[in-house]
């Protein structure tokens, strides 16, 4: 069957468990290396993973590619807007030829129906770069950064300052899957999906929620935030008005855990969200979280094509 990696629950969280070890030992065994020079093992020669881009990227792009020739493959890129699927050619179609010449699709798109959809009609794995659902390999990322903290563990209390988007759901995904906390502090209007809350707490993470940016903040292990106002998104003034009590700044941080770890996704709009003083201070591990997207992914992709 099938591996396609849409959400951290297509895998379940034995999984994810096992690809954030092999994570972990794969970048532990390359240190010093060269970027470029491929994994002893190189566990996926002669493979090649086609990526979809709909939206803008950096970390993505470039992680992927990285990704790739570490395992010892390749990659080939695809804006959207220069495929035919840019000039109307079904998704379900775009899946059956791109299924008959890769081994595995990475999109990162907008609505997450379409990354449903070319799953369904792909024979090869499907990987979520990005939804307006979802964004689960940023979040394998996030916890992989976590883990090396020696911060990962069930019960582990995080805070969750701003905007109920994509990367949040993904986040409440994970604390269903590995047992952790989240306190989510953000204006009325801007709650994530209720979905993703339910089923958290159905597997016993505590989701809770307040107008209170402190409250949230209090004793935290991990404080995470992300930009207000995503790619394309409409009301742009309004929402960073909305959001302004929730920036995260020195004060704030001041009242988490006295080792808290400060994480976002980036890019940043430093000085809506997030300080200087925050993001480049001694609680940001936020460019080892970047970096961790090329290892984390890695894993992914070993996980989707069988190997882990």
């Amino acid at each position: 069957m099938t591996r396609h990696f849409l959400n951290l629950a297509d895998a379940g969280g034995a999984a994810v468990g096992a690809m954030l070890a092999d994570a972990q030992a794969r970048k532990t065994a390359r240190a010093s290396w060269p970027k470029g020079r491929v994994d002893a093992d190189a566990p996926l020669a002669g493979h090649v993973l086609a990526m979809i881009f709909e939206k803008n990227s950096t970390r993505t792009r470039v992680s992927f590619d990285m990704a790739m020739r570490q395992l010892g493959g390749s990659a080939i890129v695809m804006e959207a807007g220069g495929m035919q699927i840019g000039r109307g050619e079904t998704i379900a179609d775009t899946a059956r030829v791109l299924s008959r010449m890769v081994d595995a699709i990475m999109i990162r798109t907008d609505d997450h129906a379409k990354i449903e959809e070319l799953a369904h009609y792909a024979t090869v794995p499907v990987i979520n770069g990005l939804t307006d659902q979802s964004h689960p390999c940023q979040i394998m990322a996030d916890l992989l950064t976590l883990a090396e903290r020696g911060v990962l563990r069930p019960g582990m209390e995080m805070a969750w300052l701003g905007d109920g988007n994509n990367v949040l759901h993904s986040l409440i995904e994970a604390a269903g899957l590995l047992g952790f906390n989240i306190r989510v502090a953000g204006p009325d209007g801007y709650a994530p999906d209720a979905g993703f809350v339910k089923r958290a707490r159905a597997a016993g993470a505590q989701i809770r929620f307040t107008a209170d940016p402190v409250e949230a903040a209090n004793g935290a292990q991990v404080v995470v935030t992300d930009c207000w106002v995503s790619m394309g998104q409409a009301g742009g003034e309004a929402k960073v008005a909305a959001m302004a009590p929730y920036q995260v700044n020195d004060a704030l941080m001041a009242h988490a855990a006295p080792q808290a770890t400060f994480l976002h996704c980036l890019p940043a709009h430093r000085g809506e969200e997030v300080t200087d003083a925050v993001i480049d201070g001694a609680h940001s591990a936020v460019w080892d979280e970047a970096e961790n997207r090329i290892h984390a992914q890695k894993s992914v992709l070993r996980w989707a094509l069988g190997q882990l």
